[in-house]
């Protein structure tokens, strides 16, 4: 067998794999990436991550997120790992009204997935307010834990939230990016978070 075939081959056996487990299978990359941070939640955030606004603390597996009126913004939470490629895998519980976002950035924010109680969507940020670029109306039902895959390459961005897809192409999503991002409306609790990606395209 040959190299091509083999990593064809492998591929294959993934998104099998991945199928039995119940995960969501790969949108937008031909081959699994390196995993650069999966926290448990149990112990603080290392260095890689940075609480930019809000209140997250980590207990027993599990982020809460709160948000702080008097910062006057939504809780956001840096990985400072900038990454070309990237899967972004994560569990949230929207506790009431209230959203819940994956991000990246370069200087400024570059691309963003959202989703809210009506359903998910893609925005890119060359302008301001940031662009929606697709929409998927969906109910997000408020205090159940929902799964969110979110997946950058080049210039396309892709979600899958609950086995529905999303997917958006835009020129600015290829803007290198120096960090991803998580954001949260008022209260919102996080568990099994797992970063992967490639530095070069």
């Amino acid at each position: 067998m040959n190299l091509r075939r083999f990593l064809a081959a492998t591929f294959a056996l993934s998104l099998v794999s991945a199928a039995l487990s119940g995960e969501a299978k790969p949108l937008l990359h031909d081959h699994v990436l390196p995993v650069v941070a999966t926290p448990d939640f149990k112990a603080p955030l290392d260095a890689s991550f940075s609480i930019a606004k809000g209140k997250w603390t980590p207990q027993d597996g599990v982020l809460s997120v709160l948000d702080l009126p008097e910062q006057k913004h939504i809780p956001v939470l840096h990985h400072k790992v900038g990454l070309a490629s990237a899967t972004i895998e994560v569990e949230f519980l929207i506790e009431g009204p209230g959203s819940f976002l994956v991000g990246c950035d370069s200087d400024k924010h570059v691309g963003r997935v959202v989703v809210g109680a009506a359903g998910l969507s893609i925005a890119e940020d060359s302008v301001k307010p940031s662009h929606t670029i697709a929409k998927l109306p969906m109910t997000v039902k408020p205090n159940e834990w929902h799964k969110l895959r979110v997946e950058w390459q080049g210039d396309q961005m892709a979600a899958n939230l609950d086995g529905q897809e999303l997917r958006a192409q835009h020129a600015f999503l290829a803007t290198p990016k120096s960090r991803s991002w998580l954001a949260a409306g008022k209260s919102v609790k996080v568990r099994n978070l797992k970063i992967s990606g490639e530095a070069k395209p």
